[in-house]
């Protein structure tokens, strides 16, 4: 990074009141500063990771302290700008009816449209280039879930909300489905007041988990979490998670779609953010049948092409295993049963185990 600039109080305030115009040019919802202080984040992140919640995601401990201290990942670091952007895109009515649908898979209606880290990343660009026609050369880096960040304890110093039971951001008057981003920065901006906490004594979250991966409010084992397991986790999914999952074979939203705070979400207007390819709502055989090289078109530019074609199937099987029994089903289980892939193989002779357990019963 550059020699941090010299700018008086004055121009500072004037600069962020820039900022927060251009972010909205920029299609942010909402901007936020923060300081670099997460002293408080970092005991609980070391907790967390001392429970092992973390489960196979070992670039969780990785980076040391760098993750909780913002001037050791970028030197000279001292106020983080944090936004958000909603990507909710569709009723939330339709997609709580999709849950453990007979024939119909879930994923995660981030998921649907284009990866987001694309998307927010050239937006963050884009303010950084703003800010130094404005202000002059200064020391940034732009992150988008891309580097070790704590973004949610920053998002909740820079006042974009609050981390909610099921450890996800929640805004008062947006709920939660939005994306969050940062530009790190040597401009010592004037921070925004943290935002409170307006759970409260519900629980909604920690009832709905379908694996009661909420094992406490506010804190996640994610090895219990059905994002973990069908995104992070590369090997098989334990038996004992495998009927909870139902037809969610990309992340899942339980937690977010049956949060009271979600009443106030907007869809968004992003066209980044538009489903594609029918995957809102597709049928899982369908999807079972797609070829890799259907599968990799399918997935260009989306997040999901992250988990790799195996995972994906794996993940379906699951999903088949779960659903109603009909010749369909079984063909196209029967089809994948000699997959070349030990993970596949395995979790295709599981769903076909529960209809054959179920045509006995």
């Amino acid at each position: 990074m550059p020699h941090p600039p010299t700018h008086s109080a004055a121009e500072l305030d004037e600069l962020k009141s820039l900022i927060r115009q251009w972010g909205r040019q920029l299609g942010f919802q909402q901007l936020g500063v923060s300081d670099i202080d997460l002293s408080r984040a970092e005991q609980r992140l070391n907790e967390w990771l001392g429970k092992n919640y973390h489960g196979e995601m070992g670039y969780m401990s990785r980076h040391g302290t760098r993750r909780s201290r913002p001037a050791e990942l970028l030197p000279n670091t001292c106020r983080v700008i944090s936004v958000r952007m909603d990507y909710y895109p569709e009723d939330q009515d339709r997609a709580r009816r999709l849950l453990d649908h007979d024939s119909v898979g879930y994923v995660s209606r981030y998921a649907l449209g284009r990866d987001y880290h694309k998307v927010l990343r050239r937006k963050l660009q884009q303010l950084a280039s703003r800010i130094e026609e404005q202000a002059g050369p200064f020391g940034y880096r732009a992150f988008v879930d891309s580097a070790p960040v704590l973004e949610k304890p920053l998002a909740n110093k820079a006042g974009l909300g609050w981390i909610g039971k099921h450890t996800n951001l929640i805004n008062k008057d947006a709920g939660s489905w939005f994306f969050l981003g940062e530009l790190y920065t040597d401009l010592p901006l004037p921070v925004d007041p943290p935002a409170g906490d307006h759970c409260g004594t519900c629980r909604a979250c920690i009832d709905v988990c379908p694996t009661d991966a909420i094992v406490a409010p506010y804190e996640l084992d994610a090895r219990r979490c059905i994002s973990y397991l069908t995104i992070e986790l590369r090997g098989s999914i334990p038996v004992e998670f495998r009927k909870a999952i139902g037809n969610r074979i990309y992340g899942c939203d339980d937690c977010q779609l049956f949060c009271p705070w979600n009443k106030f979400a907007r869809a968004t207007g992003q066209p980044d953010f538009a489903p594609r390819h029918g995957l809102d709502a597709a049928e899982l055989t369908e999807l079972f049948g797609w070829s890799e090289d259907e599968w990799l078109e399918r997935t260009a530019g989306s997040a999901i092409r992250r988990i790799g074609y195996t995972a994906w199937l794996r993940n379906i099987a699951v999903a088949l295993g779960n659903c109603r029994t009909t010749s369909d089903v079984i063909a196209a289980l029967r089809q994948r049963i000699d997959f070349p892939s030990e993970l596949v193989q395995e979790h295709v002779r599981w769903a076909l185990d529960q209809h054959e357990e179920s045509a006995a019963d």
